[in-house]
């Protein structure tokens, strides 16, 4: 990862083999760690990037085609869940590294450490491991001090010995849709962010993180000790298992309003892919680690699949055409998210949530089995088009005064298709909020929503953008909707 970052002219600011860490298993599970009073040997890390520091790595191995690597996240990726003993291919370097610093809370490990091909290992209650991140500057001298975060795990379960009549044979757990496939789009990203470096107003960190199924480790030590400026992270995309489009391609919010704003505008676009928002979690990953941090975070996947922790899951499986398709989807995803001029909330909005009974049986939008219609069509899109688009007027005194931007309007439609309850969670304006309150309050009947094949109340968030365009005319994203009336 560190050669192929280096290949695309990439500045690679983790330490060279990876920044090295520790940590008290205790700790991730919630726990007191002990002090043994040890220095953090990555501790030359916790800088602010926007500083241009640079590291000076060596290029450590030859490029290849990147999508290719799908099938080679094998026995280098192994972590502590493997059931074999790991330790017959490590190789002592005799480094007297001491991963983790206790004044921070993490408990260090008083043995050298080995350069074992295994990025995870643990030694009594101490996780050891890696993680490896590279940085592109921003244009925008306003944003570049904030930050986009894209991830992917390198381990898996690597290798075991089993006995089959008194013979000890070895099996090898390839991974290759898991994660080598995450892996491979994370280079392929890389590759092409840096190419159109000019285009992202954000900065970007592309990281692989070690130890992703020993409760997220090197997730959680980015954020909590290895990166100084975790608060000027305004999102994180992940990337598991991307592999296998025909099992679905998921695109998980946590229901974050501002995300999910997002993702359905460039829905709206012409995509080679298009994601499924999903508010189930279709399968836990290193977007955790954000999350409990209060980041917003969008989780990439295809979801689980037959030959998911077996030794099938080999590089035969891999279909490389859709990876294409979903890696062109998520570099649009990352420049909308880079280029944003909102600012992206943990928790969108400062309207709480509806409380009450009379709220108790009203399911989101994206939850219901059978989604609302408006024009006998589940897409948002068809109701601000047909409906929202076609009605809204701009008012005068925000149009004099050159005020423009996306009010987020939430409401209920009951099980006999009304509208109600509508409300803004999102202002701009109190004359904008006013029209397009107006506007989606008269709406037409919806076809109601099912669960389990029964009506049911159902909340929709809806963007309405108000952008001021020439000949005093107004669009929706650059696009001109039509004269002002």
């Amino acid at each position: 990862l560190e050669a192929m970052f280096k290949e695309y002219g990439i500045d690679v600011l983790s330490p060279k083999g990876g920044d090295l860490f520790g940590i008290n298993l205790a700790l991730l599970n919630g726990g007191q760690s002990q002090n043994n009073n040890q220095n953090n040997a990555s501790q030359n890390n916790n800088q602010n990037i926007n500083g241009q520091t640079k590291a000076k790595h060596n290029n450590a191995g030859n490029s290849q085609n990147d999508n290719q690597n799908a099938g080679q996240n094998n026995s280098q990726n192994n972590n502590d869940q493997t059931p074999a003993d790991q330790s017959r291919g490590a190789q002592a370097n005799n480094q007297s590294q001491t991963p983790a610093d206790p004044s921070q809370g993490a408990q260090a490990n008083d043995q050298s450490q080995s350069n074992s091909q295994s990025p995870a290992k643990a030694y009594s209650d101490t996780l050891v491991s890696r993680n490896v991140w590279g940085f592109i500057q921003g244009y925008d001298s306003s944003l570049r001090d904030r930050y986009i975060v894209i991830g992917a795990r390198m381990d898996n379960l690597g290798m075991d010995e089993y006995t089959v009549d008194g013979e000890s044979r070895e099996r090898i757990y390839s991974g290759a849709n898991g994660n080598a496939s995450g892996m491979a789009m994370l280079l392929e990203l890389a590759k092409k962010i840096k190419t159109n470096e000019v285009l992202f107003r954000r900065s970007v960190i592309l990281i692989g993180f070690g130890a992703s199924s020993q409760s997220y480790a090197g997730a959680w030590y980015f954020i909590n000790r290895s990166f100084s400026d975790s608060g000027r992270i305004d999102m994180m995309i992940n990337l598991d298992m991307l592999g296998l489009a025909e099992n679905g391609f998921y695109a998980y919010t946590s229901s974050n309003a501002d995300l999910n704003a997002i993702i359905n505008r460039i829905n709206g676009e012409l995509q080679p892919i298009k994601p499924k928002l999903t508010a189930a979690e279709v399968y836990p990953s290193d977007h955790r680690a954000f999350y409990s941090a209060e980041i917003p975070s969008v989780h990439f996947t295809n979801g689980k699949y037959l030959e998911h922790n077996t030794e099938r899951d080999t590089e035969s499986i891999i279909d490389y055409e859709n990876m294409e398709r979903e890696m062109e989807y998520i570099y649009n995803a990352a420049l909308a998210f880079a280029n944003t001029d909102s600012q992206l909330s943990f928790k969108p909005g400062e309207v709480p949530a509806r409380v009450g009974d009379e709220y108790a049986d009203v399911y989101p939008y994206y939850e219901c089995d059978t989604r609302p219609m408006f024009l006998n069509n589940s897409d948002i899109r068809i109701f601000l088009e047909q409906w929202v688009y076609q009605y809204v007027k701009y008012p005068e005194a925000p149009m004099r005064e050159g005020i423009q931007g996306r009010v987020m309007v939430e409401f209920i439609i009951e099980t006999d298709g009304k509208v109600t309850g509508a409300r803004v969670v999102k202002s701009v304006d109190p004359d904008l909020d006013a029209e397009a309150l107006r506007v989606v309050s008269a709406s037409p009947k919806w076809r109601a929503a099912r669960m389990n094949g029964k009506k049911v109340r159902c909340s929709v968030t809806v963007p309405v953008e108000f952008r001021l365009e020439k000949g005093n005319g107004f669009g929706v994203n650059g696009i001109k909707v039509r004269k002002n009336r």
